[in-house]
């Protein structure tokens, strides 16, 4: 697989980047309302210690992913009308405004309620703002929507991909598999078949 993109398939650098992110912030949403359902414990606070840990990762990586992004050369779109390129490309806009607003107003709504926040154990963190238990409702609040729409956004970039992939039947979604390839070199105009 290739260190970097090219032409027909994304690289191993992006592909992983975009999978593991995946796992992640899928997992920790689950995790979350896992945890959110148990009786208050010592247990459950570790469990939140490493839901905030797993965010701040996510957040992280979400840097590191940008800046990749800027070295990396993107494959260009597979030929589709120009309203659905546009469509992908707001889609995408979205899932990256919320990648970062979540885990901010995660540790937003933590600082607002006084915790310190650690990373693994490891260190700790800055408070983004201060103490103060309205806002740390309203903050909880909106980091619970912010999820949830983000759930609906990802149901539009999977519906999409699968609208490539079955209907179209073209590589959007084979050159971002993790051993997808590409089942022809050049893209084809759209109604040609491959």
């Amino acid at each position: 697989m290739p260190l970097r993109s090219e032409p027909t398939r994304w690289s191993t650098v992006a592909k992983t980047f975009h999978w593991l992110m995946a796992l992640l912030i899928l997992g920790n949403g689950a995790f979350a309302f896992y945890m959110d359902g148990l009786k208050p414990s010592l247990n459950k606070i570790n469990m939140f210690a490493l839901h905030k840990s797993i965010g701040l990762t996510v957040l992280a990586l979400f840097v590191l992913r940008l800046a990749w992004k800027m070295l990396d050369r993107r494959p260009p779109d597979e030929p589709a009308p120009r309203w659905q390129q546009l469509a992908a490309h707001v889609v995408h806009g979205f899932l990256y405004l919320l990648i970062v607003a979540i885990p901010l107003s995660g540790w937003a709504f933590n600082s607002a309620h006084g915790f310190p926040l650690q990373y693994f154990k490891q260190f700790n963190l800055p408070a983004l703002v201060e103490k103060n238990e309205e806002l740390s409702n309203t903050l909880g609040t909106v980091h619970v929507y912010l999820f949830w729409l983000l759930l609906l956004v990802l149901v539009a970039h999977v519906g999409g991909a699968l609208k490539h992939h079955f209907i179209d039947r073209d590589d959007t979604l084979r050159r971002m598999l993790p051993f997808g390839r590409a089942k022809r070199n050049t893209p084809t105009p759209p109604g040609d078949t491959p």
